[in-house]
């Protein structure tokens, strides 16, 4: 028997492509004030290749029904079949070129998400702490085989306002429990809301209530 030792090194590269939804808030001007970004991650239901269905839920909807709210925000889109996990580096680059590209403020800069979003806001936001002034994800968890929960511990020092519904039957309350819990465990600043009786849908209240952009505001990178 010959028995060989070896080790295989070699550079992978992908190409991605993530469109997205842009607004930019009533007043904005490129030799005014920095204004503040939200990036928001939409659910399962949205991925594909129709920017439309980005509207559906969430920010985009919000924006819609309230052109004077004060962000720059950015929906991406996720490919049909894929996650969210699968595009951090993707998401952070689609984020550093709104950054470079429009009048933005770096210091605050939200990550929110709903559903699979929400599991990619835990995701990107524990891959990246130092990017995010606030993180808001609602009804969503994290892959235990991507290191989850004690890699949460990386937002520590970032405020986390998380939501779910009491009665989720799509993800269970237990996925943002035990995040929501570990990180309180290393003494991360974390607020934990849940609704009774409600069930997958925690996000309509959650992004239809002048408190979480209010909180958003407060916060700032570092602060």
């Amino acid at each position: 028997m010959t028995e060989v030792a070896g080790a295989f090194e070699t550079t992978i590269t992908r190409q991605v492509r993530l469109p997205y939804l842009l607004t930019l808030p009533e007043g904005y001007r490129e030799d005014g004030e920095r204004w503040p970004v939200i990036l928001f991650l939409h659910g399962a239901g949205e991925r594909g290749a129709d920017l439309e269905r980005v509207r559906i839920h969430g920010i985009p909807k919000v924006v819609a029904a309230r052109p004077d709210l004060p962000f720059i925000t950015v929906s991406p889109q996720c490919p049909e079949n894929q996650w969210w996990p699968d595009f951090l580096e993707a998401l952070i680059g689609l984020l550093d070129e709104v950054l470079g590209r429009y009048h933005a403020d770096p210091d605050r800069v939200y990550l929110t998400g709903l559903s699979m979003g929400g599991y990619g806001s835990w995701h990107l936001a524990s891959a990246y702490p130092e990017r995010f002034a606030a993180v808001a994800p609602i009804c969503g968890g994290a892959l235990w085989a991507y290191g989850f929960p004690q890699r949460v511990c990386a937002l520590r020092d970032v405020p986390v306002w998380a939501f779910h519904g009491g009665d989720d039957d799509v993800v269970p309350l237990t996925a943002s429990q035990q995040l929501v819990d570990t990180l309180r465990e290393c003494g991360g600043n974390v607020i934990f809301t849940v609704y009774p009786g409600v069930g997958h849908d925690s996000w309509t209240q959650t992004y239809d209530s002048p408190a979480l952009y209010e909180w958003f505001l407060a916060q700032r990178r570092g602060g």
